[in-house]
C-alpha cells in the first residue's frame, strides 16, 4: 500500500527526460536519426584517427630512431666549435638538440614511452647513454642524456606527435553530417506527413461528419491507409443517417397513437385517471422529441455560424424566464459580437437553465470574458451532484436520481443534448459543484470577435 509521502514523492529523473524528449513522432523519429548518423561519423573517425595513430607509431618506431642516431653521428664528426650551428638543421617537428648539461627526473612510466626510449638507446649505439628521463612536461616526451666520443654532452629531446589532421578534412565531416540530417529529415517528414494529414482528417470528421477526404494517393500504404479512413467516414455517415431516419420514423408514426390516447384520455369520466394518462402522454411525448433532437445533434449542426450580439441574447432569454415566473439573474456582460451558431447556443443555455430550475430556487447566468474566450456559467443552488457522476450526467438517458421519475428526474437527455451541441460549437461544457452549494455549468467558446474584427 503506498504511504502518503511516496504519493506526493518529487518525480524522478527519467520524468525530466521525459519532459526535455520531443512529443511528436516527426521530432523523436528525427532527432533519433540525426544522433544515430552522428555517433556513427564520430566512431568512424575515431577508428580512422586511432588507425592512423597506430601507423604513425610504427612509422616512428622505425624510423626516428635512425633519424636521431644519424643526427648524433653528425654532430660526433664536426669540430666542437661548428655543433651549435647544426642544431636548427638537425632538428625535426618531433625531436631537437642541446649542447652541454645533464637530463635530470624520473624513469618513463609509461610502457609506450618506455618502448620508444629503448627503441632510441639500441639505435644510439655504440654512443654511450647516460640517462633516460621524462620530461617535466609530458608533452615534451623524452629527455636523453648522450655522450659524444670526445666526451661532450648532447640531450636529446624526443617525442611522439599526434596524427596531424587538415581543417578541410573537419569541414568535410561536419558538411557530410548536414546533408545526412537534412537527407533524415526529408525522410522523416516524408514519412510523418501521411499520418499528420490522417490525424487532421479525423480532427475534422466532427458531429457533422462532413470531413474532407483525403487525397488516396502517394506510396502504396499511404494510398491504402488514406481509401480504408474514407470508406470509414462514409460508413459512419451512413449508419448515423440511418440512425436519424430511424428516429425519425418512430417518432412520426408514435405521434399519432399518442394523439388518439390523448382524445381518449379527455373523453375519460374519472378525472383523477385522466390527469395521471395526460400526464403520461406528456411524458412520452417530451421523450420522443428530445430522442429525435439528441439524435440529430450526433447527426451533426447544419446551422451556420454568423455574428451575433450576445449581451441580447442573452438579455432576451433571462426575460422569456421572468415572464414565465421563473426569475433567472443575468451578471456580467460580453460588450462585443461573436461569431457563433445562435439557435444552438440558445438550445444549450435553455437545457442548462431548465436543468439548474428544476433542482435549484436561485439561478444565475454569469457571463465573462477572459482574453479570448467567452465563459457562460449557469448557477444554481440546489443539490448538486455527486463528483463520481459529474461526468456521466453528460451521457444520454442518464440521470443522477435513483428513481424513474420522470417528474423530477427528465428524460436524461437535456444535459447530453447540450454537451453534442457543444463538441459541435468548438465549444466546452464542464460542470463542477460549487463550495458553498450547487451546481455550475460552465460553457467555454475560445471565438470571441470584437466588433471591429
Amino acid at each position: 500500500m503506498p504511504t502518503v509521502s511516496s504519493l506526493h514523492a518529487p518525480p524522478g529523473p527519467s520524468a525530466g527526460w521525459r519532459r526535455l524528449f520531443p512529443r511528436s513522432l516527426f521530432a523523436r523519429v528525427t532527432l533519433i536519426m540525426v544522433l544515430g548518423l552522428a555517433i556513427a561519423q564520430l566512431l568512424t573517425f575515431a577508428s580512422i584517427r586511432y588507425e592512423r595513430g597506430v601507423a604513425l607509431r610504427e612509422l616512428m618506431m622505425t624510423g626516428i630512431e635512425l633519424d636521431i642516431a644519424s643526427s648524433i653521428a653528425i654532430l660526433d664528426r664536426l669540430p666542437a666549435e661548428e655543433r651549435a650551428g647544426w642544431l636548427e638543421r638537425l632538428e625535426r617537428r618531433n625531436y631537437r638538440f642541446m649542447l652541454g648539461g645533464g637530463v635530470d627526473g624520473p624513469e618513463p612510466e609509461a610502457p609506450a614511452t618506455r618502448e620508444f626510449g629503448d627503441a632510441i638507446v639500441q639505435a644510439l649505439r655504440p654512443f654511450e647513454v647516460v640517462k633516460v628521463a621524462q620530461a617535466a612536461d609530458a608533452r615534451e616526451g623524452l629527455r636523453i642524456e648522450v655522450r659524444l666520443s670526445d666526451g661532450s654532452p648532447v640531450i636529446v629531446q624526443a617525442r611522439r606527435v599526434g596524427v596531424p589532421v587538415s581543417d578541410w578534412v573537419m569541414w568535410v565531416l561536419w558538411i557530410q553530417l548536414a546533408v545526412l540530417a537534412a537527407c533524415a529529415w526529408f525522410a522523416v517528414r516524408l514519412v510523418t506527413r501521411p499520418l499528420a494529414r490522417l490525424a487532421a482528417a479525423a480532427d475534422e470528421l466532427g458531429p457533422d461528419l462532413k470531413a474532407h477526404a483525403l487525397a488516396e494517393e502517394g506510396p502504396t500504404e499511404v494510398a491504402h491507409a488514406a481509401r480504408a479512413f474514407n470508406a470509414m467516414q462514409r460508413r459512419i455517415a451512413g449508419y448515423m443517417a440511418e440512425r436519424v431516419e430511424i428516429l425519425a420514423a418512430i417518432s412520426h408514426d408514435l405521434q399519432t397513437p399518442i394523439t388518439r390516447m390523448r382524445l381518449r384520455t379527455d373523453l375519460m369520466d374519472n378525472e383523477k385517471d385522466q390527469a395521471k394518462f395526460r400526464q403520461d402522454l406528456d411524458a412520452m411525448n417530451a421523450l420522443v422529441r428530445e430522442g429525435v433532437t439528441y439524435a440529430r445533434t450526433l447527426h451533426g449542426a447544419t446551422e451556420p455560424p454568423c455574428r451575433i450580439d450576445a449581451d441580447a441574447l442573452l438579455e432576451s432569454m433571462v426575460a422569456d424566464y421572468e415572464d414565465s415566473g421563473q426569475p433567472v439573474l443575468l451578471e456580467g456582460r460580453v460588450d462585443a459580437p461573436i461569431v457563433t451558431r445562435p439557435n444552438a447556443l440558445r438550445r444549450i443555455l435553455v437545457n442548462l437553465i431548465d436543468n439548474a430550475l428544476k433542482f435549484g430556487s436561485d439561478v444565475r447566468v454569469r457571463v465573462r470574458v477572459e482574453a479570448d474566450r467567452w465563459v457562460v456559467a449557469v448557477i444554481d443552488n440546489g443539490p448538486g451532484i455527486p463528483p463520481e457522476q459529474l461526468e456521466a450526467v453528460l451521457k444520454p438517458f442518464y440521470r443522477v436520481e435513483g428513481s424513474r421519475n420522470r417528474s423530477t428526474g427528465g428524460t436524461g437527455l437535456g444535459l447530453a443534448i447540450a454537451q453534442q451541441l457543444a463538441v459541435a460549437m468548438d465549444a466546452e461544457l464542464k460542470l463542477h459543484n460549487r463550495a458553498e452549494g450547487g451546481l455550475e455549468a460552465r460553457l467555454t467558446m475560445t471565438t470571441v470577435q470584437s466588433a471591429a474584427t
